[in-house]
């Protein structure tokens, strides 16, 4: 098993923003939606005025399923706060993780795996990419089906490179934001990505928006 192709838990860049990211978005934090605020201008809101972000929307895996070739995805381009809301997916609905398992067990044929292996996330990692798909598998689950933890920072090679996917798990809804590692070379691909399931994105969209549309001064007094 290759650990260099994902890492939970691994610092990102909102460990340079606060001593201790883990814990600052928890409801009882006194400062917690200025420190939204900041995050999401670092995330979110500063890619989208560059015109670098896409919202990424899931489908599928609804009331318990999580078999990887029922979870779909559709993609649209955000450029101002007002697009979270109404902008249409410029994609139909594609499968998001079986098409890079198939690629990956072709690959790994000889390699004497379990006949079922495609049925088994958990087991993904005995193969090469399988670590990755599998820390992309765990997202989408937590995404969907919700998670203890308010936030959390995890390193992940995908198709388009090494990247950072910062975790949100808020009583306002559960998202993710995926852009190129911090450390990585120039990429050919710098778009972020907003990431959450298509039953979210009303309320999500709504709240984005309004924080969106706020000056930090404003918070900061």
């Amino acid at each position: 098993m290759s650990y260099h192709e994902a890492k939970e838990h691994a610092p990102g860049r909102l460990h340079r923003l606060f001593s201790s990211p883990y814990t600052a978005f928890d409801n009882q934090t006194s400062e917690r939606r200025l420190h939204l605020l900041l995050a999401l201008n670092l995330l979110v809101f500063a890619p989208m005025r560059q015109g670098r972000l896409t919202l990424r929307l899931l489908d599928g895996w609804e009331n318990g399923d999580c078999e990887q070739h029922t979870l779909n995805f559709r993609d649209a381009d955000i450029h101002r706060p007002q697009d979270l809301i109404n902008a249409a997916p410029h994609t139909q609905s594609r499968p998001l993780l079986a098409p890079a398992l198939e690629e990956a067990l072709s690959s790994a044929n000889a390699m004497g795996l379990d006949s079922d292996i495609r049925l088994h996330p958990a087991k993904w990692p005995a193969f090469p990419g399988g670590l990755s798909l599998y820390t992309r598998y765990k997202v989408c689950h937590r995404l969907i089906y919700g998670e203890d933890d308010s936030y959390r920072s995890i390193r992940c090679e995908t198709p388009v490179g090494l990247r950072e996917i910062h975790e949100f798990h808020l009583e306002e809804g559960d998202f993710a934001v995926s852009l190129p590692h911090d450390d990585s070379p120039a990429v050919s691909d710098d778009t972020v990505g907003l990431v959450l399931h298509a039953a979210q994105r009303s309320a999500l969209t709504h709240w984005l928006a309004d924080l969106a549309e706020q000056p930090l001064s404003k918070l900061m007094g």
